[in-house]
Parts: C-alpha cells; sequence; structure tokens
C-alpha cells in the first residue's frame, strides 16, 4: 500500500500561456508500484528500466521488507525536467521502520513524464552499483555478579568439536587417530577405529565434545587443522570462577538466562557489488539487558567454601542475613557437588539443633523456663523407647537453660512426650521449617516435622531424631527466625520475589527471650566451647544419629549472618563447630557483627 501526500510547490511563471502538467502524476505511479513490491512496473516508469529493475530488487531484497509506505512531499519542475521530494517508510522484519526523505529526479519525454533512474531514488547517500543490506547489531548479553558487584557468570564461549567424515576423505583414520590422542584428557574409551567408522556411518558430522576456551586454547593448535575436524563457537554464559558455588550458579543460569539478552539493534548499510559495507545509512543500537545481582557474597561464600573444603565426606554449609533474607552463601565441598544442590534440598535427621523448636514450643506452651529446673538423667525409660544422653552423662537437675547448653536428650525427649501430637508441628512453622519456600535460582526444601500421636516417636522427634528432618537450608532459616525476631523472607536473585506456600504464626518474643541467652550458653559454656573465641556466637549443636553413624551440626548466628553447617557422617557435633570457626576466622574482622 502507498500513501501519498502530494504538496505541489509552484515554479515561477514567465508567460500568460497554461502550464503543462508537472510530474506529480508520474511519480505517484511510480510510488505506488514500488510501495507494493511491483519492481516490473515500477521500472517500466523509468527511462533505463533493466538497471531499475534490478536496483529496486536488490533493495527489497537486501532490506527483507515487507511493504513501503512513500509521501510525496513537494514538486519542481521547469519545462522538461523536474524533482519530486518524497518520504520513505521501509516497513523491515521484527516490526523494524526505516524512515528517511529525498529527491526523485524526473524527466519529460515526448510530451510523457518519467523517473530519470539513478540510485538515489531509492536513497539520497546510495551510490551508483550499491544496494542495502540489513544487518542485526546483537547486544552483548549482561552479566551475573554476587552482592558485592563481581562478576559470577559473564558471556563466552564454549567450542564444539565434531568429525566429519565425508571432509576427512582418505585421511579419516589419520584424524581420528589423532582426535582420540587429543581428547584423551577428557574421554580415555575413545578408539580410533570406532571412531572412524562411527563418524562414517553418520549423516551428520559426528559429535565429539565441547570444551571451554582454556581447554580449546590447548586443543585446537593441535588438531583444528585436520581434514575432516569442525569447531563451532556456541555462545554460552560461563562461570569466571569454576569453584564459586558451582552447584549454586549452574542453577541461577538457568533461571536467568532467558533475560540477559536485551534488545538487540539493526542496521541498514550501502554495499557495493562486491557485498562490502559501504556505509551505514540507518542505525539503531543495541539496548543490552541490565545486570543480574544475586545476594551471595563473595567474602563470605568463598569463607564457607574454605571451611568445607577442609572435609572429607559431604560438607555443607548455608549462610543467611536475618535482617533481609539475602542467601550470602552456600558451600559445598566436591564431594557433596556430586549429588547436586543438596545444601538447599537434602534432608537429614537434624539431632539436638531441633532443640530450638523443642524449647520454643516449651516455652510458647508455658511448660517451662529456661530456669525451670528439669532433670537430665544418663538415660530415661519413655513408654518402650529408651533415651540415652551423648556418652551417658548425668547432671541430675539442672535449669532448662544448662540441659540446652550440654545437649541433654533425655530432658527435652520428656518435655516432648508430654505435648500434643502437633505440638512441634506447629513450633516448627514459626521458624519457618516445614514451610515451602519457592526462592527463585535454587531449589529448596527446610524439612518435614509431620505431627505424630506415637509418644515414642514424638519423644524422639524432640532431640531431633525420630520423623523430623530438615536440610541446612532449613537449619540456616530456623537460626536467622531467631536472630531477626521473625522468619526472614529468603532470596537469592535480586528483584525476584519469592513465594511461600503453608501457613505459620510469627515465633513469639517469650520464645525469643528464651531461646537467645540459652544459644549464648551453648557457645560460652556449653557445646560449642570451641567456637567461643569468635565473637558473640549464638548456636546450637548436634549429632544425628543413623544406621552406621551420626551426622555433625551446628547453626546459630553471628551479628547479621545466621548459619547451619553439616557434615554428613561427620560423627560428633564438635567436627561442624571447627568447621564454622574455620569460616568465621576466614571473614574480615568484624563482618557483619
Amino acid at each position: 500500500m502507498v500513501t501519498v501526500l502530494l504538496v505541489a510547490l509552484p515554479a515561477a511563471v514567465t508567460s500568460c500561456t497554461a502550464r503543462p502538467e508537472g510530474p506529480a502524476r508520474a511519480a505517484e505511479r511510480f510510488f505506488a508500484a514500488l510501495a507494493t513490491g511491483d519492481t516490473a512496473q515500477g521500472a517500466e516508469l523509468t527511462d533505463d528500466p533493466p538497471a531499475a529493475r534490478e536496483a529496486l530488487d536488490a533493495a527489497w531484497a537486501g532490506l527483507q521488507a515487507t511493504h513501503l509506505d512513500a509521501h510525496v512531499l513537494g514538486v519542481k519542475y521547469t519545462d522538461d525536467t523536474g524533482s519530486v521530494a518524497y518520504r520513505y517508510t521501509w516497513h523491515l522484519p521484527k516490526n523494524r521502520t526505516w524512515t528517511y526523505d529525498g529527491q526523485l529526479k524526473m524527466a519529460r519525454n515526448e510530451g510523457r513524464w518519467q523517473v530519470r533512474w539513478s540510485t538515489t531514488g531509492l536513497h539520497p547517500r546510495l551510490g551508483e552499483h550499491q544496494t542495502f543490506a540489513l544487518r542485526a547489531d546483537p547486544p552483548r548479553r549482561a552479566s551475573v555478579n554476587e552482592i558485592g558487584g563481581t562478576d559470577v557468570l559473564v558471556p563466552g564461549y564454549r567450542y564444539h568439536y565434531a568429525l566429519d567424515a565425508s571432509r576427512a576423505g582418505g585421511y579419516l583414520i589419520r584424524t581420528a587417530s589423532a582426535v582420540v590422542e587429543a581428547l584423551r584428557p577428557f574421554d580415555d574409551t575413545l578408539d580410533p577405529q570406532r571412531l572412524a567408522e562411527q563418524a562414517s556411518s553418520s549423516a551428520q558430522p559426528l559429535d565429539l565434545i565441547t570444551l571451554r576456551a582454556d581447554d580449546n586454547n590447548r586443543i585446537a593448535p593441535a588438531i583444528g587443522n585436520l581434514p575432516g575436524v569442525l569447531i563451532t563457537p556456541q555462545a554460552d554464559l560461563l562461570p569466571t570462577d569454576e569453584h564459586f558455588a558451582p552447584a549454586v550458579i549452574s542453577e541461577v543460569k538457568k533461571a536467568v538466562i532467558g533475560q540477559l539478552d536485551g534488545q538487540p539493534g539493526w542496521r541498514v548499510v550501502s554495499v557495493n557489488q562486491n557485498g562490502v559495507d559501504v556505509a551505514v545509512l540507518h542505525e539503531v543500537p543495541p539496548s543490552p539487558a541490565p545486570s543480574i545481582t544475586i545476594s551471595l557474597d563473595r567474602a563470605v561464600q568463598d569463607a564457607a567454601q574454605h571451611a568445607v573444603d577442609g572435609q572429607r565426606g559431604q560438607a555443607m554449609i548455608v549462610v543467611i542475613k536475618p535482617s533481609t533474607g539475602e542467601i550470602l552463601a552456600i558451600a559445598q565441598n566436591g564431594a557433596a557437588d556430586a549429588d547436586g544442590p543438596i545444601a538447599t534440598t537434602g534432608l537429614y535427621p537434624p539431632g539436638s539443633t531441633f532443640k530450638m523448636v523443642t524449647v520454643g514450643a516449651v516455652v510458647e506452651r508455658d511448660m517451662a523456663t529456661p530456669n525451670t529446673m528439669l532433670g537430665c538423667p544418663g538415660t530415661i525409660g519413655i513408654g518402650h523407647r529408651v533415651i540415652t544422653n551423648y556418652g551417658g552423662f548425668d547432671l541430675g537437675v539442672v535449669p532448662m537453660s544448662r540441659a540446652f547448653a550440654s545437649s541433654c536428650n533425655t530432658t527435652f525427649a520428656e518435655l516432648a512426650s508430654r505435648m500434643p501430637p502437633r505440638g512441634l508441628t506447629q513450633a516448627a512453622a514459626q521458624y519457618g521449617l516445614g514451610l515451602d519456600y519457592e526462592v527463585d535460582g535454587i531449589p529448596t526444601v527446610t524439612g518435614s516435622v509431620p505431627p505424630t500421636v506415637d509418644q515414642a516417636e514424638r519423644t524422639e522427634d524432640g532431640f531431633g531424631q525420630g520423623k523430623v528432618l530438615a536440610s541446612p537450608f532449613g537449619m540456616a532459616l530456623v537460626a536467622a527466625t531467631v536472630a531477626a525476631g521473625k522468619t526472614p523472607l529468603p532470596r537469592l536473585i535480586e528483584g525476584r520475589p519469592t513465594t511461600v506456600v503453608g501457613n505459620s504464626t510469627p515465633i513469639s518474643p517469650k520464645m525469643l527471650d528464651a531461646l537467645r541467652p540459652m544459644m549464648r550458653l551453648v557457645v560460652t559454656n556449653g557445646t560449642a566451647k570451641d567456637i567461643a573465641d569468635c565473637g558473640a556466637v549464638f548456636g546450637k549443636t548436634g549429632e544425628a544419629e543413623f544406621a552406621g553413624g551420626s551426622h555433625s551440626w551446628f547453626a546459630g548466628y553471628r551479628g547479621d549472618m545466621a548459619f547451619a553447617a553439616l557434615i554428613v557422617g561427620g560423627g560428633s557435633s564438635e567436627a561442624a563447630v571447627r568447621m564454622t570457626k574455620a569460616m568465621f576466622n576466614s571473614l574480615p574482622a568484624d563482618y557483619l557483627t
């Protein structure tokens, strides 16, 4: 469709005779043909149809245009020559438009106006033997940074290797042998003969491997120029440090990969007969997407990573900022990484760290206060279950705060046995444990504290055994709740809200007033004395038994850092305390205190 606006500008009149008709109508017919893409008809309205047809076809093809709006802005003519001022608006793919003004030269031959063909009839800056080309300008992919501003994921390339038997020809077995030798560090199962046979029987190039840039820089010089070896760069989002929270960063990458591309730009260029760009006629710059920030703090993450890396078995630490809910660290050692992000999804009996919940339930139900004198015998029989303290220690009758600091299983088993079936379930929810948090960027499970009508099970639940399960993420949330006075909403990717599935009542002030000094006593004069020189740490230790061993736990907070540390099968809680101490000792002095 063509839209024509005719504005005829009068020329100087030198006589009183009637002036002949100007070139406007001829220009309108040309524009109408051009607008619909009828280049053949448009060319016939010029004084050089072959040249015009070739140029018009090339313009439409080069721009990939869908249609053109042409407006006549004005007309000037004298005798047999004139010009028509035009405004073209090309409609290009992806709803792009390109508008500009120019002059169409006109000439009258034997009383009939024609377009006096020149490439300037397409654009005022288009030279002879030139045409248009549409170029895409993709924006640079945005990066992902941690809360301190350093990048953790940046745009880059991986390099895909394939073997094309048809291109290798008679050199196939020689190429296959060289490929096997070069790729042996990555795959020692490759065999030259079998590889050559597989490539020969494949209709497409045979996929071999995809390498990181560093590995490609070593391998490409050795085999990149061999007949049949194809190396294809593939744009990707790459970690800046392979050791920085790899289990988390891989999950974050999945969550953000579609939001980092931004809005591509585009250009219209003039190209010569050899396809070489001559000039930029129009340009819309790309609009990069803003970078994405995750809440991991490099100082905390590195300190936690250093601590877990010193352990043999699966070890992990989760750190949450109580005041905001920001997840500051999710550290796992290599043994844990092999099973995925288990620091946030793995469920384990929490052992005595769960006594933070049991104490809360006891205080909330007015069953006892920190100063209430309670029995802490070495063993106690409740129903058909015999409960024993670690090593069988017996404190006699002590305040509940001392029973908590010394981690008396018998004390809290007896208290739990007198609770209603949903008592611990409801109390756990007040700390966020058992609720489902949908944190964008990382899968999470807090734990499970099912109600029970069986007194023996409820007894075991009271000191974190039985059917109670928790993840390090869940226990860090418990500690963060005590530190903040309410359960913070955990989050990882800045600007992306976390949703919660499940209901709970907030933790009460009297629960907090009881727990905080008791958790401090654990560190100053209880089972976590080894970390007493690391500042004002509040915590609870735990050793959770399972068939064949026990897990080592420590959860708590210092300043605006709540944490949970777990060594799977690590034995005594002392190991988790030492691991947490290693984290604190690797942090900057007084960090977040």
